[in-house]
């Protein structure tokens, strides 16, 4: 059985260390822990690992965030896999900074990457796992603070917010969204926001 593991970010220097780019850093890390190195292919760089039997593609569009449902609906289409078995990995400024929530479904929330999917997919019905990047920013500054490096606070916690990134991305191979969601969701996030409201 295969699935594709999505992470959602930019490609380029410029971009690294940011918070749109959590996506990027879980499939990343993912791949540093599976031992397997990232390619350049069409429309993203890709690398895949064995887990439980199941073959576990892993995707960083390269196609910059607003264009992310091209890359996805390729790779879906180029290897042949149930979009059920897709998971896209994405910040969310609508969770406080450190939760980690799993959904099988849901409209875009005003996230550029997730429209874009929803667009060339032409469906909502694709599981997704929302990482809280808060939304400490004022009026007007939401893009330079989606866009903006993690702060030294925040930089402390990324681990254990990674970490448990991937025990949802792993159950969710392993069992399935419906069972990943019973176990993980209803559980406390490992980070709760540090910042004043």
């Amino acid at each position: 059985m295969k699935y594709l593991i999505v992470g959602l970010g930019n490609m380029g220097a410029d971009y690294d260390q940011t918070r749109h780019n959590i996506g990027f850093d879980v499939v990343d890390s993912l791949a540093e822990e599976f031992g397997c190195q990232f390619k350049n292919e069409m429309l993203g760089d890709l690398t895949r690992f064995r887990y439980r039997s199941r073959e576990v593609y892993l995707l960083k569009p390269s196609t910059f965030m607003n264009r992310s449902g091209k890359s996805v609906r390729y790779w879906l289409q180029k290897l042949k896999l149930d979009p059920n078995n897709l998971l896209i990995v994405v910040d969310d400024l609508q969770f406080p900074f450190g939760t980690v929530r799993l959904h099988k479904k849901g409209g875009p929330g005003g996230h550029n990457g997730l429209k874009s999917i929803q667009d060339f997919m032409q469906t909502n019905q694709y599981s997704r796992l929302r990482v809280g990047i808060g939304d400490q920013f004022g009026k007007g500054g939401q893009v330079d603070y989606v866009l903006g490096k993690w702060s030294v606070e925040e930089k402390e916690h990324l681990p254990s917010i990674i970490t448990r990134s991937k025990e949802v991305i792993k159950s969710f191979v392993s069992i399935g969204v419906q069972h990943t969601m019973t176990e993980f969701n209803k559980k406390a996030d490992v980070i709760k926001s540090d910042h004043p409201d």
